[in-house]
């Protein structure tokens, strides 16, 4: 008999070319090996270029996408991506540990899409305290650290965070060290050096691997494991093809 998958929830955004939000995580969820559940929090009108608007779905309709995943699978694993403000991400939190206070939550906190359209320009400290004293892991890249901290040096930003949370300080825009990633696991860093870097860019990249490191976990394998693991599946979703949209595959 073959084992069972565990199972793994995405809470984040409808992308309808499915590059990113909970397509993007769906899939990296089954390819990975783990049975993925989603929730939508907001239709996006975009494709992998352009970023057009979207509309968000009331707190009311996330919970009623919620509850019945809930009262039915045991989820213990939660990505969340796209969401329409700190307050609302407080309340999804407050429901999931409810039901299960051993649920680890990873946050990608998607603060500006790619196109240059803002989703928080103000960031309420006493929401995101509860957030990050309440979540797993957060998987800010280097301006997301900056906006959410106020710290112009983004270690310095992400060392704070690491005070409440386990980090993951994706390196993309590291014009110095660029793919280079630091990790923070109960406030220990470490370095998450590139292999290889790729010279391709991709739509979605910061939800494949929020959603592969969660994946990862639920799949038995350690923390800081589950990191590089989930570095090298975003590499080989980059180099996938010459598109803007990445292929899921496994590393053959």
């Amino acid at each position: 008999m073959k084992k069972k998958r565990p199972y793994v929830l995405s809470i984040a955004g409808y992308d309808p070319c499915g590059g990113a939000g909970v397509l993007a995580d769906i899939k990296t969820f089954e390819t990975i090996g783990v049975s993925g559940l989603a929730v939508t929090t907001g239709v996006t009108y975009q494709n992998d270029h352009k970023f057009a608007g979207v509309h968000w779905l009331s707190k009311k309709k996330i919970k009623n996408q919620l509850y019945p995943l809930l009262e039915a699978y045991k989820v213990e694993y939660v990505k969340i991506g796209l969401i329409e403000s700190l307050e609302v991400l407080s309340e999804v939190i407050e429901l999931l540990l409810g039901y299960n206070n051993e649920i680890k939550i990873i946050w990608d906190p998607i603060l500006k899409a790619s196109a240059g359209f803002s989703f928080h320009k103000k960031i309420s400290k006493k929401y995101l305290k509860h957030i990050i004293d309440s979540a797993a892991w957060i998987t800010p890249n280097w301006e997301e650290v900056q906006s959410l901290t106020g710290e112009s040096d983004a270690v310095k930003g992400a060392e704070q965070l690491a005070a409440h949370c386990n980090v993951y300080l994706k390196g993309g825009h590291n014009v110095e060290t660029p793919a280079t990633d630091m990790i923070w696991i109960n406030r220990k860093l470490d370095i998450l050096h590139p292999a290889k870097i790729s010279e391709l860019e991709k739509h979605g990249t910061g939800c494949v691997l929020s959603s592969a490191i969660a994946a990862y976990m639920a799949s038995g394998n350690s923390q800081h494991k589950s990191c590089e693991l989930a570095k090298e599946y975003t590499y080989q979703f980059l180099i996938s093809n010459e598109t803007n949209l990445g292929y899921h595959k496994m590393n053959d």
